[in-house]
């Protein structure tokens, strides 16, 4: 039987003689909200005996809400003090995590943040029954889910807090000052996030696939002329590294899965993202689980498979390596990617063609704005090429000019066969990796490389896991999954009554 179990019973089965004690809480309860409730109403009346300005209006909305907030710090506190009882009332021993605890001589009290601002909570304590050393545990604080001192919401609000764009850790302690009414430090700060960040990591492969295979569901429900659609993308963002009298730059990685209906429109895209590494193996086994999984719960018909990059060496690679190679988790069958060259990257070397076939100037961009258009017609690249190729041999480019001008016609020329753009089009897949190029900026720029920020790779880390759950629209999803695994205190059915003998009903 778990802890809070066992108080229900206890307290439902508990004999009540006197009905002036069946009555103590309720008036206690009044008498602890009744001075903030008196406050919150004189603020009411108050505004309504005043002549009314712009200046009492806005006045009275910021007064109330601190009102309001006193109000729900008091019952809060009224509430986590009396759902406990009195210690006589309360098991001898418990158990937690395969370990006996014995119950402490007395309540001892301790300071917790929530939503409405700190409360002193009064709560019995339960110590390691053979003396093993480990920490006293408190059963009510952990079944309620209770972490470093805060509340499961308050805690929920401050890892949220720390996941948004421009975010800093002085942001965010300012934000919980002004809005909660918690005075934390740094310290405590990242003490909460530590404890919040790695639970709800943990989650986060779950949650994704499951919002996948969602929007998966209504793609295929959705009207339209085009297969429903599976983007893959992945980019690199060089991300600065603190190291011994300087920074050194490296390559991270950002990761996004998006699903388009039948009308190439996108319903939703989650989001991987992982710290610098040789190679991104850790990001390429993120990637291929996340797609093995939603391959493998999704029992429809396959939507079209397409991979939209530019065509960096880490992009590369894993195409050549993983994609190419992969066969469907049920069937065994090979899997048919369409690979796709971001088309903005393309349309790069035709501007540096143009500038090193006719310098910077109006024929230059005349020239790319044609081709531009042209690439995006049947057998585009092709055409583009032939062209480019015939003002080359009358240009008869030399030096840096005509170095800069090969470089780019190979790019195009050795990609051919993943720049059939107006095919994408006509079959609903996406020309451009937007979306992906988007993930560098919102996952990091926004959060990451702000002015004045220096990282370490682990707590980076931490800041993204956070960040991609909360850019995919899974947040709420995986929280409550956090909440759910609490684990919970059991009281030992030898001591369901606090060492007296009283009948438990089933």
């Amino acid at each position: 039987m778990t802890y809070s179990m066992f108080l229900l019973l206890a307290a439902a089965t508990a004999g009540r003689a006197d009905p002036a004690e069946e009555l103590a809480p309720q008036s206690d309860l009044e008498d602890e909200i009744r001075p903030a409730l008196e406050q919150l109403l004189e603020l009411l009346r108050g505004f309504v005996s005043k002549p009314v300005t712009p200046t009492t209006a806005f006045e009275l909305e910021q007064t109330l809400l601190l009102a309001a907030r006193e109000l729900g710090r008091v019952g809060l506190q009224w509430a986590y003090k009396h759902v406990e009882g009195s210690r006589r009332d309360l098991p001898l021993h418990v158990e937690f995590e395969g370990s006996l605890y014995t119950r402490c001589s007395a309540k001892t009290p301790r300071e917790v943040a929530t939503v409405c601002g700190k409360i002193c909570w009064r709560r019995l304590g339960y110590r390691p029954t053979d003396k093993t050393g480990d920490p006293t545990i408190f059963p009510m604080m952990q079944q309620l889910g209770v972490v470093a001192g805060a509340t499961p919401a308050f805690a929920e609000r401050v890892a949220r807090y720390q996941a948004e764009a421009g975010a800093t850790q002085r942001r965010t302690l300012e934000r919980l000052k002004q809005e909660h009414g918690v005075n934390w430090g740094v310290k405590k700060l990242r003490e909460l996030i530590e404890r919040i960040a790695p639970a709800m990591t943990a989650e986060r492969h779950e949650v994704q696939v499951a919002k996948v295979v969602e929007l998966l569901e209504q793609a295929w429900t959705s009207r339209g002329k085009h297969k429903p659609v599976l983007s893959v993308g992945r980019d690199g963002i060089s991300f600065g590294v603190p190291v011994r009298r300087g920074t050194i730059y490296e390559v991270a990685s950002a990761g996004t899965v998006s699903v388009l209906d039948r009308r190439g429109k996108r319903l939703g895209t989650v989001y991987l993202a992982c710290t610098p590494e040789s190679k991104q193996g850790t990001m390429s086994g993120q990637l291929t689980q996340l797609l093995t999984e939603v391959l493998q719960r999704w029992h429809r018909p396959l939507p079209r498979l397409c991979y939209v990059t530019d065509a960096g060496d880490n992009e590369t690679a894993y195409y050549q390596k993983v994609l190419r190679r992969m066969d469907h988790p049920r069937s065994g069958q090979r899997l048919t990617w369409v690979r796709v060259v971001d088309y903005y990257h393309a349309s790069e070397r035709l501007w540096t063609m143009a500038e090193s076939l006719f310098g910077k100037g109006p024929t230059a961009k005349g020239w790319a704005r044609r081709m531009q258009k042209l690439l995006k017609k049947p057998n585009g690249v092709r055409r583009v090429l032939n062209s480019a190729a015939a003002l080359q041999a009358r240009c008869r480019l030399t030096g840096k000019s005509r170095r800069e001008f090969s470089k780019a016609y190979n790019y195009l020329r050795e990609r051919m066969q993943f720049m059939h753009y107006a095919a994408y089009e006509r079959l609903g897949i996406p020309r451009g990796s937007g979306v992906t190029e988007a993930a560098c900026k919102t996952i990091y720029t926004q959060r990451l490389k702000l002015s004045g920020m220096r990282w370490k790779k682990a707590g980076a880390q931490t800041i993204l896991n956070l960040r991609v759950l909360l850019l995919s629209n899974v947040w709420a999803e995986t929280y409550q999954r956090v909440l759910d695994k609490v684990e919970a205190v059991k009281v030992p059915a030898y001591d369901l009554a606090s060492g007296k003998k009283r009948k438990i009903a089933a």
